[in-house]
């Protein structure tokens, strides 16, 4: 018992110290193009499922027809656009850059969404920690984010008027970054 209360205890001490020693030793991938830490995927995803789970909050969408879905494309192709992308364009190259990659909802072989529609209503609303996706919970009310749910559930289906208002997009993210000038400091620092 005495050997394994030991082991237990050095068990304990050394996974905490380990990965402290792991993250600290500049070796943990953080930049957007490193590949991802061990079981990474996993745990994020179980986390946020398991988080959506218990704080889901049951949504229908209803009364859902062609002027709540073209109400919902108008605040994607302005709010969501430059990260999810625009049908018959290419990501973006702020979308190019994320980690994770951002998915991209109406490219040329888009599926129906598997999330429920309050999942989606949950994800929009709270946005998603580490992932770039921003909570629009101060930005946009409860009708506007059913909206967006809509369009969303509806991705592969939508009405011409909807899929016409995605199509007037305002301006694209640039494609290419202004070059950097060579005599400016950079204004990151190490904290």
């Amino acid at each position: 018992m005495k050997t394994f209360l030991v082991g237990f205890l050095i068990g304990i001490v050394l996974l905490p110290a380990g990965f402290y020693w792991y993250l600290r030793s500049g070796n943990a991938p953080v930049a957007t193009s490193a590949p991802p830490m061990p079981l990474e995927h996993f745990l994020v995803k179980t986390a946020i499922h398991a988080t959506i789970d218990r704080h889901e909050i049951p949504i229908q969408l209803t009364n859902v027809n062609q002027d709540s879905l073209v109400a919902g494309a108008q605040i994607y192709q302005q709010d969501c656009s430059v990260c999810h992308g625009l049908p018959g364009q290419p990501p973006t190259a702020i979308a190019k850059g994320m980690y994770p990659r951002p998915p991209q909802f109406f490219r040329a072989n888009a599926k129906k969404m598997d999330d429920a529609a309050s999942e989606v209503y949950w994800k929009i609303k709270n946005g998603i920690r580490l992932t770039g996706m921003p909570g629009f919970y101060a930005s946009l009310n409860d009708g506007q984010i059913r909206n967006l749910s809509a369009l969303l559930e509806n991705a592969v289906s939508l009405p011409p008027a909807a899929s016409a208002a995605l199509k007037n997009a305002p301006a694209k993210a640039s494609e290419a970054a202004p070059p950097a000038s060579k005599h400016t400091r950079s204004p990151h620092k190490r904290t």
